[in-house]
């Protein structure tokens, strides 16, 4: 039975392996590393490393680090195994990399507050007569 096609079966958390697990790892080992002038390799698969921001990219020979992106390919026959393939190497240097791993990107506040009026919305009873939230902030 195949139940990858369904709505709950379980993906990937990708944003919280970024937020949780990637960038710690980064900031203290690959500050270590980094401040010994050692250079640093971090190996992904396909699908984590299209969930980062863009990275800007160097040459090899100015980069701190390379970020070996592999995928499993599917067995060719029945059988077969699944096989380990790199699908590229992205060189980029420690400083901007670490930047915009760990940046975060605010959206706009109005699609924000739109998006948390609708949830309130559903949780009330009865539609609100004041469709927006007022500022805490204003006085």
């Amino acid at each position: 039975m195949d139940w990858t096609r369904q709505p709950n079966y379980p993906r990937p958390d990708y944003l919280s392996s970024s937020r949780q697990r990637l960038a710690p790892q980064i900031i203290f080992k690959g500050g270590i590393l980094n401040a010994w002038g050692k250079k640093t390799a971090v190996a992904l698969n396909s699908g984590f490393f299209r969930t980062l921001p863009n990275l800007p990219e160097v040459s090899k020979a100015d980069a701190d680090m390379a970020w070996l992106v592999y995928d499993l390919t599917p067995p060719e026959k029945p059988g077969e195994h699944y096989q380990l393939s790199r699908e590229k190497v992205v060189y980029t240097r420690f400083e901007p990399a670490l930047a915009q791993v760990t940046r975060s990107r605010p959206g706009r506040m109005e699609d924000f507050l739109l998006q948390l009026q609708s949830k309130v919305d559903e949780k009330l009873e009865t539609s609100p007569t004041n469709r927006t939230i007022d500022s805490p902030l204003r006085r």
